[in-house]
């Protein structure tokens, strides 16, 4: 038996793998986020990040369905 702690649980993130930022809103189009909150994600408390999360979808209007098409 190990007297190590537990490694801590993962940041649950809205990360889709799609690292795209569309220069006309400033937003990620895999995720919908800024690149400060990209970068300070792993900073914000759970309850920061629990509602940004909430907040992303309607976030996806701000971008041009023509640039979201590429990604089916």
């Amino acid at each position: 038996m190990s007297d190590r702690p537990a490694p801590p649980e993962p940041i649950r993130t809205p990360c889709v793998q799609v690292c795209a930022v569309d220069g006309e809103s400033g937003l990620c189009l895999g995720c919908y986020r800024t690149l400060p909150e990209i970068a300070g994600w792993a900073k914000l408390s759970e309850a920061d990040r629990e509602s940004l999360m909430a907040e992303l979808p309607s976030r996806r209007s701000r971008i041009r369905p023509e640039k979201l098409a590429i990604f089916g």
